[in-house]
């Protein structure tokens, strides 16, 4: 697996071996960074929750997001991330949280520019989740909330906060958009 855009393009990263972890490809993290380009200028922090080898928060950071969080209850993907941030040198920008994302959602405090969420296909709870996060703190009025998602498994077009802005597929992945509903 490669970086594909920014100061670390071209760069391999290291993933877990296996079917523990379903990382995103190359390909389908490309396109996401080209629909996520024209929504923002910038993004200051960003937040990559079930990061599995960090692919997603990597490359934003690669692309010049300032500061990256990265959630994921497995130690060994905690280490294959930290790995993959030494290599890339993007160690310093980051922090890695070893534990669930529920138990991180109780204790981040900080707002997200940009929030990754790419949970295991099988995972039922999505929904919750997603609405979850439109109710935290994590989100402010600019804030894009990107989830990956089997295409079988459709997400609403609202939760909480969060309004569909946009949705993509490649293949059997779905990325659907997020972002704060604005009062008028």
């Amino acid at each position: 697996m490669r970086i594909t855009g920014g100061s670390a393009r071209g760069q391999i990263i290291k993933t877990l071996p296996g079917l523990t972890v379903r990382p995103t490809t190359d390909k389908v993290r490309e396109a996401i960074f080209n629909i996520l380009a024209p929504l923002a200028a910038s993004w200051d922090r960003g937040l990559d929750l079930f990061a599995g080898s960090g692919a997603l928060g990597i490359e934003a950071l690669s692309r010049q997001v300032l500061w990256m969080d990265f959630v994921d209850q497995s130690g060994k993907c905690c280490q294959v991330i930290k790995q993959n941030l030494r290599k890339t040198g993007f160690m310093d920008k980051a922090h890695v949280y070893c534990c669930s994302v529920s138990k991180s959602l109780n204790f981040l405090c900080d707002t997200y520019d940009l929030i990754f969420l790419d949970p295991p296909y099988a995972d039922t709870s999505l929904g919750t989740l997603v609405y979850n996060i439109g109710n935290s703190k994590l989100i402010s009025e600019d804030s894009i909330v990107l989830v990956s998602h089997a295409t079988r498994s459709a997400l609403d077009k609202q939760y909480a906060s969060l309004s569909k802005i946009k949705e993509k597929r490649y293949g059997d992945t779905c990325i659907s958009i997020y972002q704060k509903e604005v009062a008028s």
